[in-house]
């Protein structure tokens, strides 16, 4: 079977990677890809939000599945018009990815059945908004109801930084039309956990627990970032706490969007903060995260290709989906001055066998008359397994040492926090 992929990061490079080793596939081709993603996928010159272009190009080359792995062109309708078009696909609807393309919707459908989430108001103008905090506890969190490439949740500690946060986001539209209504939340407290959970709208099956490192700088300092490493599983995360999730939080939200009349099929993330009043949803995200796909994926036993089918066939819950038991760590290369201002179209050297069996997923690269060179903030990210989280660390720091591109940046304390949580 010929499949497309539908994305142009190291999430997209990961799935391609996993896919690959599928018997049922005979050719994957990523749409647009990206110059590292060449190298396991033929990339086509077809962007990820382009709906139409993606449906001739399914048509014209007798696909017979399509992975849609971004939030953008999920929330555009892009399953819809592959599945009107013939082509099966993982993947929600568009109704279905309003539980990421709008804060509101989702905080909303939280509220309306029972799922724990932070206390919330909603604002559509910034008068109101602006009224409200100046009475509010703090810190206190705001957040543009739209897509913001991972970058629209901003934590205030005092007021200044509240009317900052307000005045960029609904007057200088930093987010462009995402910020026309913001949620204003609580601060919550607790470590944070990240669940990726394979759904069919029947069964629900939690992915391996992962912890995600979202602050550019060592000792979680500096700008938010798509996430700067990952570890997994979390430590924080107990069979107690998955069990409270599943039957507080995952359940129930597949449920809720059932009786909403958008029921959700692909990969439904739950980002959870473990609360002293117990695991509180913090955000939902309608595909895989990136780059907490780079560590779940490559701990997954079971054929993904044979998962994908199941979700879209809803037979989900007659399989056996297997983890492996290991520890998996990436460490994120990027850019340096990445999120802010950086520099591209360096060189980039990769080693033909890493270290430790180390896999390298390539975010942010192009290929230049033959070159691979440096095109993004994250460049690649950089996975090791092993028996223990601390050697999982240590192996892909190691691997990662035998990457080479001018400009390279990382944060070198990945898992650190982690390791705090191990007994």
């Amino acid at each position: 079977m010929k499949i497309i992929v539908v994305g142009s990061g190291g999430r997209e490079h990961a799935i391609i990677k996993k896919l690959k080793k599928s018997s049922e596939i005979e050719k994957i081709y990523a749409l647009p890809g990206n110059g590292g993603i060449a190298a396991d996928a033929e990339c086509v010159n077809v962007g990820a939000k382009d709906i139409s272009g993606i449906v001739e190009f399914a048509k014209a080359n007798d696909i017979g599945f399509a992975v849609v792995a971004p939030d953008d062109p999920l929330v555009l309708g892009c399953v819809d018009a592959l599945e009107e078009a013939g082509v099966p696909c993982f993947g929600p609807s568009a109704a279905a990815a309003q539980i990421e393309g709008s804060k509101v919707f989702s905080k909303n459908l939280m509220k309306k059945y029972g799922i724990p989430t932070a206390a919330y108001e909603v604002f559509e103008s910034i008068e109101t908004a602006m009224e409200y905090v100046k009475t509010a506890a703090y810190p206190l969190v705001i957040k543009a109801d739209g897509l913001a490439l991972g970058k629209g949740v901003l934590i205030c500690e005092k007021y200044e930084d509240a009317v900052s946060a307000l005045g960029e986001i609904m007057e200088d539209k930093i987010f462009g039309a995402s910020g026309n209504r913001v949620v204003i939340e609580e601060f919550l407290e607790g470590p944070e956990v990240s669940v990726l959970s394979f759904t069919d709208g029947k069964t629900v099956v939690p992915m391996i627990s992962s912890m995600d490192h979202k602050r550019a700088g060592d000792n979680d300092t500096g700008l938010n970032t798509g996430g700067m490493g990952t570890v997994a599983p979390n430590p924080c995360y107990t069979d107690a706490v998955a069990k409270e999730c599943m039957e507080k939080i995952f359940l129930p939200t597949m449920n809720a969007m059932n009786a909403e009349g958008r029921t959700f099929k692909g990969c439904l993330y739950f980002g959870l903060m473990i609360t002293k009043d117990g695991p509180k949803v913090i955000e939902y995200n309608c595909r895989f995260g990136d780059p907490e796909t780079q560590v779940v994926l490559p701990l997954l036993e079971t054929d993904l290709f044979e998962i994908m089918k199941a979700v879209r066939y809803e037979t989900l819950g007659e399989l056996d989906v297997k983890f492996s038991n290991k520890h998996a760590c990436c460490v994120i290369m990027a850019s340096n001055g990445y999120p802010s201002k950086y520099e591209t179209g360096f060189e980039l050297t990769l080693p033909a066998s890493p270290k430790h069996n180390a896999e390298i997923f390539v975010a942010g690269a192009k290929l230049k008359d033959g070159t691979l060179v440096t095109g993004g903030g994250r460049v690649l990210g950089v996975t090791a397994i092993s028996d223990t989280l601390e050697d999982a660390v240590k192996k892909s720091y190691e691997a990662s040492a035998d990457v080479k591109f001018e400009n390279a940046y990382m944060r070198h304390d990945i898992g650190r926090r982690a390791l705090t949580y191990v007994k």
